[in-house]
Parts: structure tokens; C-alpha cells; sequence
């Protein structure tokens, strides 16, 4: 069995799959779609979307996944954004079709194809790789967004790392209730299952009630999470895990050592990787101790440290993370912020860390998060552990805000446990006393607000520049 759907007894069987494949494979030709063109898959039940995505690349077009919590225009933003789209396949109620672009609906029952619409198609794929690919775009929030472009090999590449990684077995059932328009859930979830053999267990989303003995009742034997996940569930409830789970993954942002010490003895695959590069570049070995901090070691790619001249900088020292290898991507589509790649093959992740001797790797954070204050660099993880050390605190969010004198200032916004009442006076009170027992001063937020949430991504994470906005204002 190769999918099962978490809230009903839908499954998808490999043979199944190989099935559909060929009648969507089909479909594309009948329409006309050419090799490279966009099929954008606007598609919101987990098996479905897997069926048409794995589709697209297999029979050497792009898939675009598309958001279908936002809005019917999403469809026609992205294939502005590509040049055209071949095709729209859509789940959706309501019509987030593309006018007279060719289009189709997918029956949920088996997959299958269903009101196939014929239509315009675009002339030639700009930049087209030569094979299958996903095409994924940036959120934008500093220009137009930049287009990954990430072909069937490199993708297969990384799949094939996380299982081995991993140890998949063929009796492995993951269960993963992330987003499939991210590439985290596509590659760590979809194809890392897909070329092990095993089987993975999909929900729309993730719920906190009920969450472990879904987990015990489909004898799930790893998790895939991002640390908001993990922190609502170290903070929130007894960690029941069922008896066959072999690992925890967390991915997507840095896990907060308080967070990750709650989760107690399961072992934990911390990873850290970028939709650049498919999803991975490095993560914790199964069986090694915790080192605190950390996010493990490069597989199947190069991490380098740099100085504000470029320069390679000495194991531990902090700078600028750059990244090569075979699952990396070595250009952005249509040669896009050409300026992140260097002459040989590396891309600058934004990422700010250090490389230990023995190659471990552990963040600071990203290049723009880095608060500067008056000149002393503050990294927002290091006075976020602080505040997380209070129980009574889920989560915490450090940022700079704009100051006449110093340039920048720390102030942290925290999240309190969503199910006990919280006297927030207090709670500011007793973590300024916190950090000023320990941090330096320097590092000391100079505001703590108690907010009951902050904006988020859809997977979970919390929008950082949208957090520094509301600092600024």
C-alpha cells in the first residue's frame, strides 16, 4: 500500500497508482500538453493531489502545486508567472479555472481523470529541463517571486538520501499532516516513501485532539513535523507515542532546544534544508546523541561558512551559509537572482551558522534576522531558548525593531499555552527577570508582548517579516 487518507478508509495501492499515472499521462497527450508544460495542480484532498502531482513529472511535465486555501486566482497568478499553464486540474467547489485554458477535475474514488476540457495551449516551455520537474515559487515578499525548478533526477536524488537516511523499509508508515504544495511533504513525504516501497499515512492538516491514538490506531512508525507541531505537542499534553514509532523528523525552521529537550528520549531527526534543495541538505543522524543546537550533518551535499569578504571562515565560527551538491539547484527559472550562485555551483542560502570540526551544522538564523544593536550581533534562537524555558510559554518570536540611536533593538513577542490562563504582567515580568539572569545585556529584549498568536505560513511557521513589520509599527 502506497497512500492511506487519515479521516476515512481511502487508500491508494502502488498498483493503483501505476494506473492512474497512465491515465493522466494519457490525458496529457490527448490534450496536447508538450513535454515541460505547466499542469498546474490545484488540488486540496491529499490522495488526489499525489495522484496528478506524481502524474506530471513521471510523464515529463511540470507540476506547479498550487494553494487551495488561497484564493480561485491562484491558478492563473502562478501561470502568469510561468509564461501560461497547459492545463489546471482542480478539486475546488468553486471555478479556479484559467478561461480558456484546457482543464480537467480528478475523481477522488480512484484517481482518475474526470470533465476533461480541451482549450489554448501555450507556445514553447521557456527554460524547459529536459525531463519531468516541479516548479515551486518564493513567497515574494521582497520582489517578484523567484521560480525553483527542481527535475525528476535531483528530486529523486534527494528521495533516495532521506530514505537511506531514514532506514525506510518497506514496513515503514509515516504519517504526514503538512502541506503537499510545500516541497517538504513532496519529497521527505511523498517520494521518500514512494521509492522505499513503504507507506504513508496523509491528513489535510494537523489536529491536535485525538492526534495520538490516530498515530497508535494506523501503527505509524515515523513523523514527519515541523517544530510549531512539536512545540504544541511537548507543551500541551502528555507525550503518549505509540510503541512501533521508530522517529520524530522536525523540519522547516529551527527546533528550540526546550522543545526539542520536552519531547524526551524518541529519537529525533532535526533536519534543515530550503525548496532550493529539494527539501534537505543536512539532518541529525538516527542513532547519534542530541547535540543541542545542531541541525546534523550534510547529506549528500557541501555546507561552507563565509565571511562578510567571502572568505571560507574556521570550523565554529558564525557567517553565511552557502550549499552545493547534486540536490541543489544551480539557478533560479528564467535566471533570476543570478547573484546567489557563484562560479562553482554554490548557492547563498540566506541562512547564517557555523560548521563544527566534525562537520555538524547549527543555525543562527537567517542573514535578515540577525539584529544588529549598536553593532553587537544578536541571533534571535539564542534569547528565544531563554524565554521558551518558562513552561508557561509555547512559543516565542525574537525580531529587531528600528531605533534611533542603536539601529535595531531585540523585542520578543510570546505565544502562552493555549489552554491554562496566563496573568500576562506577570509572565513579562518573570521573563525579563529571566533574560537578565541570562543573557547581556545587549541581548535583552527591550519589550516582551503577550500576543495569543502571530502570522503564520500554511505550514505553520511563523512569518518573520510580517512579525518585524509589526515591531516597526
Amino acid at each position: 500500500m502506497y497512500l492511506e487518507d487519515a479521516r476515512s478508509g481511502r487508500i491508494l495501492s502502488y498498483g493503483a497508482l501505476g494506473a492512474a499515472v497512465d491515465a493522466w499521462a494519457a490525458t496529457f497527450d490527448v490534450i496536447g500538453v508538450g513535454d515541460s508544460g505547466a499542469v498546474l495542480v490545484d488540488v486540496g484532498d491529499p490522495l488526489s493531489f499525489a495522484v496528478v502531482h506524481l502524474a506530471a513529472v513521471a510523464s515529463g511535465r511540470r507540476a506547479v502545486p498550487v494553494d487551495t486555501g488561497q484564493p480561485t486566482t491562484e491558478p492563473a497568478r502562478l501561470a502568469d508567472l510561468l509564461g501560461g499553464a497547459s492545463m489546471v486540474v482542480s478539486d475546488r467547489a468553486v471555478d479556479a479555472t484559467i478561461p480558456g485554458a484546457p482543464a480537467a477535475r480528478v475523481d477522488p474514488a480512484t484517481g482518475l481523470p474526470s470533465d476533461v476540457r480541451d482549450g489554448d495551449l501555450p507556445g514553447e516551455s521557456p527554460d524547459a529541463p529536459g525531463e519531468g520537474s516541479v516548479v515551486l515559487f518564493t513567497s515574494g515578499s521582497t520582489g517578484t517571486p523567484k521560480g525553483v525548478e527542481l527535475p525528476e533526477s535531483q528530486l529523486l536524488f534527494v528521495a533516495h538520501a532521506v530514505a537511506r537516511h531514514n532506514r525506510l523499509a518497506r514496513d515503514d508508515r509515516g504519517f504526514n499532516s503538512l502541506p503537499l504544495f510545500h516541497v517538504n511533504a513532496e519529497v521527505v513525504g511523498l517520494l521518500a516513501t514512494l521509492v522505499a516501497g513503504a507507506t504513508l499515512v496523509l491528513d489535510r492538516r494537523f489536529r491536535r485532539t485525538g492526534f495520538w491514538e490516530l498515530l497508535a490506531e494506523r501503527r505509524i512508525t515515523w513523523l514527519n513535523a515541523v517544530p510549531a507541531i512539536l512545540a504544541v505537542l511537548a507543551k500541551t499534553g502528555p507525550l503518549d507515542f505509540p510503541a512501533g514509532l521508530r522517529f520524530v523528523r522536525s523540519a522547516s525552521a529551527p527546533l528550540p532546544d526546550p522543545v526539542r529537550a520536552a519531547l524526551g528520549d524518541v529519537p529525533l531527526i532535526v533536519s534543515w534544508g530550503m525548496t532550493e534543495g529539494a527539501s534537505q541538505i543536512t539532518a541529525t543522524p538516527l542513532d547519534a546523541p542530541a547535540r543541542a543546537g545542531t541541525v546534523g550533518v550534510p547529506v549528500g551535499s557541501e555546507v561552507q561558512v563565509r565571511g562578510e569578504d567571502g572568505a571560507v571562515l574556521p570550523a565554529g565560527e558564525v557567517g553565511a551559509l552557502w550549499v552545493r551538491g547534486p540536490g541543489i539547484v544551480h539557478s533560479y527559472l528564467f535566471g533570476r537572482a543570478s547573484e546567489r550562485f557563484d562560479a562553482d555551483g554554490w548557492l547563498s542560502t540566506g541562512d547564517v551558522g557555523s560548521v563544527s570540526e566534525d562537520g555538524w551544522v547549527a543555525l543562527a538564523g537567517r542573514s535578515d534576522d540577525v539584529i544588529n544593536r549598536g553593532g553587537e550581533k544578536v541571533y534571535p534562537s539564542e534569547v528565544e531558548d531563554v524565554l521558551l524555558g518558562d513552561a508557561r510559554v509555547l512559543e516565542a518570536v525574537v525580531v529587531g525593531r528600528p531605533d534611533d540611536v542603536l539601529g535595531s533593538v531585540p523585542i520578543a513577542y510570546v505565544i502562552p499555552q493555549p489552554d491554562e490562563p496566563v496573568d500576562a504582567e506577570a509572565l513579562v515580568a518573570d521573563l525579563t527577570a529571566r533574560a537578565e539572569r541570562s543573557l547581556t545585556r545587549f541581548r535583552r529584549p527591550v519589550e516582551i508582548v503577550v500576543v495569543p498568536d502571530l502570522p503564520r505560513a500554511p505550514t505553520g511557521k511563523i512569518q518573520r517579516a510580517r512579525v518585524r513589520g509589526m515591531a516597526a509599527s
